[in-house]
C-alpha cells in the first residue's frame, strides 16, 4: 500500500521536496482515522462472519465468496493499528522485522484477495443470470470453496515481493528504523518489473473481468424486466447485493489503483519534479484511506441491501434467544428438582 510513499521516496532518493509543515496535518489525523475504521471494521466484519458461519443453513455460493471477502477485510482491520502506531512514532517502526513483513503481507493480501473474491462473485452472478442452464452445475459450494482457496494462494503469491524485500533499516539522519520496501540497487529494473506485474494482475485483469460481468448482469436484468421474466427471488436479491458491493469496491479502489499505476509509470520513465511528486503523494495518501474504508462499507451494504443477510441475522438471533431461554428453563428445572430432593 501507499501509507508511507512520501517517506519511502525521501529516504531512498534523498530528495527533500515535501514540506514537513504541509504534511504535518495529514499525518496527525491518520492514526485517528485508522483507529476509527479499525473499530468499526472489526465489529462489522466479525458480525458478518458470525451470521454466515453460525447460521443453521449452509451458505450459498455467493455467501461463501462474501464471507471470504469479510475475512480478508478483517485481516486488514487487524493489521492497520500497527501502522497507526508507526505513523504516530514518526514512521519509526517499533515491532521488528518479522511483524514488518507480516503486517504488510496482511495489508497486501486484503488488496489482492478482495478484488479476486469480487471477480468470483461477479462470475457467479454472470453464470446465474446469463448462462443459467449451460453452466449451472459449476455453481456448487465445493467449487466455490476451492475457488476461494485458490484466491488466497494467488494473493499470497502476489505478496512475494513484500515477503522478500520488506526490511527494517536504521536511517541516522532521521533517527528512525523504517519498515519499507528495499529493492536491491544492483538490479535497477526489478522494482519496475514487480510493479508492472502487480498492476496487471491486481488491477487490469480483475477490473476487466468485473466490468464485463457487471455489464452483462445489468443487461440480463433489463432483459428479464422487458420480457417480464420472473426469476427466482433469491437470485434477484443476491444479484442486487452483489451489484452494490461491486459498485462500492469500484468507487473505493479504482482511484487508488489508477494513481498507483500513474506513479509507477512516472518512475519508470524517470519524470521528476517536486510538484508532480507532491500531487502523487497526496493522492496516494487520500485514495489509500478511501480504499481502506471499503472494508467498513461492505458489512453495512450487507445489512442495508442484503435482504437474505438480514433474514439470516434475524433467524440466528432468534435461534440464540431460544437456546438461551431453553438453557435458563432447564437450569431452573434442575435447581427445583435439587431443592425437592433436599426437602
Amino acid at each position: 500500500m501507499m501509507l508511507i510513499t512520501a517517506w519511502n521516496q525521501n529516504i531512498t532518493n534523498g530528495t527533500g521536496c515535501l514540506d514537513s509543515d504541509a504534511w504535518e496535518w495529514l499525518y496527525s489525523w491518520q492514526p485517528v482515522y485508522i483507529a476509527f475504521i479499525t473499530v468499526l471494521g472489526i465489529v462489522f466484519n466479525v458480525f458478518v462472519l458470525i451470521v454466515f458461519c453460525l447460521h443453521k443453513k449452509a451458505c450459498t455460493v455467493a455467501e461463501i465468496y462474501l464471507s471470504n471477502l469479510a475475512a480478508a477485510d478483517l485481516v486488514l482491520m487487524c493489521c492497520l493499528p500497527f501502522w497507526a502506531v508507526n505513523i504516530s512514532n514518526g514512521f519509526d517502526w517499533p515491532f521488528g522485522l518479522f511483524l514488518c513483513k507480516v503486517i504488510n503481507l496482511g495489508i497486501k493480501m486484503n488488496a489482492y484477495c478482495s478484488i479476486y473474491f469480487l471477480v468470483l462473485v461477479g462470475m457467479d452472478r454472470y453464470v446465474a443470470l446469463v448462462h443459467t442452464m449451460s453452466h449451472g452445475r459449476m455453481r456448487r459450494p465445493k467449487y466455490a470453496k476451492l475457488g476461494c482457496l485458490l484466491v488466497w494462494g494467488f494473493g499470497l503469491l502476489l505478496c512475494v515481493p513484500t515477503l522478500i524485500f520488506r526490511k527494517v533499516k536504521h536511517f541516522p539522519e532521521y533517527d528512525v528504523h523504517a519498515c519499507f520496501l528495499d529493492y536491491p540497487k544492483h538490479v535497477p529494473y526489478l522494482q519496475i518489473f514487480f510493479d508492472v506485474i502487480l498492476v496487471i494482475f491486481s488491477f487490469i485483469v480483475p477490473i476487466s473481468i468485473i466490468s464485463f460481468c457487471t455489464v452483462k448482469i445489468i443487461q440480463a436484468l433489463k432483459m428479464q424486466a422487458m420480457e417480464r421474466f420472473n426469476a427466482e427471488k433469491t437470485e434477484q436479491k443476491a444479484t442486487t447485493l452483489v451489484l452494490a458491493v461491486l459498485l462500492a469496491f469500484l468507487i473505493c479502489w479504482v482511484p487508488f489503483h489508477v494513481v498507483a499505476t500513474v506513479d509507477m509509470m512516472v518512475r519508470a520513465v524517470g519524470l521528476v519534479g517536486c510538484h508532480l511528486e507532491d500531487v502523487l503523494d497526496i493522492c496516494n495518501q487520500m485514495f489509500t484511506y478511501l480504499a481502506f474504508f471499503n472494508s467498513v462499507l461492505n458489512p453495512i451494504l450487507y445489512v442495508i441491501v442484503g435482504k437474505n443477510f438480514r433474514k439470516k441475522a434475524l433467524e440466528l438471533f432468534k435461534q440464540w434467544n431460544i437456546k438461551r431461554v431453553t438453557t435458563f428453563e432447564s437450569t431452573r428445572s434442575n435447581q427445583s428438582s435439587t431443592l425437592k430432593t433436599l426437602v
